[in-house]
């Protein structure tokens, strides 16, 4: 695909072929190397039935199911606008929960070892079963879909200020169990509390830099302060969701009168059937993924308690990988449209009226972590924002795993991180190569060109100290 510069860290695709909208993406020349498969898949996305503006990409743009990895969009469903599984992609409700510690780093030097030590068996991990709540029956389960962060909290698991600092206060609305295959039950029943494998992880963090001292003074940060930051998502459920409800929009859109230049992208009108009952089982592993993190977070609290004698208070919880229905302004009027973020993070500008009030004036946190042995980012959310208020969500793969396991061992690259001062427990050393940091895009390099394009601001850099790998 041919791409236009169009302004700062900002390039155009124009409408050709079935495209309705055009494309654009967000990034520097450099970030765009490596995506060229990534950027003919915006291009596909912008011939989706209904959709509005333009399909966009962040500049972690990579090759995805579907969407690229990166991928927003909206459909308006006056238009006979869509919902696509591909555009939320396998792992409903990914996302990441940032902690803030009373402690800094000199404190937690001396007992980090203790602290990694006491998360290793904390903090369930890898391809298999295991979890922080072993749940009795299907009611708990019900409860988890219907109810999220909050069900957990409910249930003894977390406090109220959990729920305040949660994306959708710790639960979407609208979730319908009853779209849940019993598959997918059975692949989620035991995995709540768990980080799974692939790039998830929980990372124990010092706040390096401060960008925006009124905004981190609200979001609860400091210099020199540990964090903690977990990554993960909904696990075999949300994946086990994905898979059924393409197979049901692939045999529906023949009846709808849908073609799609990518069979990948399946979908069905939002209004339509198929459109609700994949609505509904996506909200349902959304809170899902919001309870997982929580329970995580719990049995995290528990080892600072306890080995460091710390307290660790949220700072923000937030997904980027759903479809929600939203208004945003679009050609001149507010729209009620479906919005896709796959591989992105919302951004909501200072005064949204879903900001909790002591973040309203600052503008939504967004957590964006980088790889292992590099910084990550906390960003907020600014005014007029494009791409129906967007940004990254991470550093984006530049490699494939298996490229990335062949050029270093996992026991090598341990070794390099431990010399470096980052304490290390993984779940497999192979796992551990192919997250190595030679395999992602310059997180640096990403938030800059983020922030350069009018999509967030900078807030804080957090720095590893120890890492848990899934």
């Amino acid at each position: 695909m041919r791409l236009v510069e169009d302004g700062a860290y900002r390039f155009r695709i124009e409408p050709s072929g079935a495209m309705r909208v055009p494309g654009v993406v967000f990034a520097s020349r450099d970030l765009l190397t490596t995506a060229d498969q990534a950027v003919d898949q915006v291009a596909n996305v912008a011939a989706l039935p209904g959709v509005v503006d333009a399909s966009y990409a962040m500049p972690d743009i990579h090759w995805g199911y579907g969407f690229a990895i990166g991928g927003v969009a909206a459909t308006d469903p006056r238009d006979g606008g869509v919902v696509s599984p591909g555009g939320v992609g396998f792992d409903i409700s990914c996302g990441v929960r940032l902690m803030a510690a009373d402690i800094g780093e000199a404190e937690l030097r001396p007992v980090l070892e203790d602290v990694m030590d006491g998360l290793d068996p904390a903090i369930p991990r890898g391809m298999g079963r295991g979890a922080v709540w072993h749940l009795p029956g299907r009611r708990e389960l019900t409860g988890i879909l219907t109810g999220g962060s909050r069900y957990a909290v409910e249930q003894g698991h977390g406090d109220e200020r959990d729920l305040l600092r949660c994306e959708d206060a710790g639960a979407v609305a609208d979730a319908d169990p009853g779209q849940v295959s019993e598959r997918a039950v059975e692949r989620g029943a035991q995995q709540v509390g768990s980080l799974g494998s692939g790039n998830h992880f929980l990372e124990v963090q010092q706040v390096a830099e401060v960008y925006d001292a009124d905004a981190a003074e609200a979001f609860g940060l400091r210099p020199g302060q540990i964090c903690v930051m977990i990554h993960c998502g909904s696990r075999g459920l949300g994946h086990q969701i994905c898979t059924d409800h393409v197979r049901a929009m692939e045999k529906a859109m023949p009846r709808h009168g849908i073609e799609v230049p990518d069979r990948q992208l399946a979908c069905a009108p939002v209004d339509s059937p198929e459109g609700r009952s994949y609505l509904g089982a996506m909200a349902a592993a959304a809170n899902y993924g919001r309870a997982n993190r929580q329970l995580l977070a719990q049995a995290t609290r528990e080892v600072f308690r306890r080995v460091a004698g710390a307290r660790l208070d949220l700072v923000y919880d937030v997904s980027h990988n759903l479809a929600k229905m939203e208004d945003h302004r679009v050609d001149g009027e507010r729209r009620r449209v479906c919005v896709h973020r796959k591989g992105a993070t919302r951004a909501l500008p200072p005064g949204h009226p879903e900001l909790p009030p002591d973040l309203r004036e600052t503008g939504q946190p967004v957590l964006i972590p980088g790889t292992m042995g590099t910084s990550s980012y906390v960003l907020a959310g600014v005014p007029d924002g494009p791409a129906f208020h967007s940004t990254c969500h991470g550093a984006g793969r530049a490699q494939s795993r298996h490229q990335a396991a062949r050029g270093v061992s996992g026991k090598q690259l341990r070794a390099e991180m431990e010399r470096g001062g980052i304490a290390v427990r993984a779940s497999s050393w192979r796992g551990l190569a192919e997250e190595t940091p030679d395999a992602y895009k310059d997180v640096s390099a990403v938030v800059e060109a983020s922030e350069g394009a009018g999509l967030c601001r900078k807030v804080a850099r957090l720095t590893p100290v120890g890492v848990v790998k899934g």
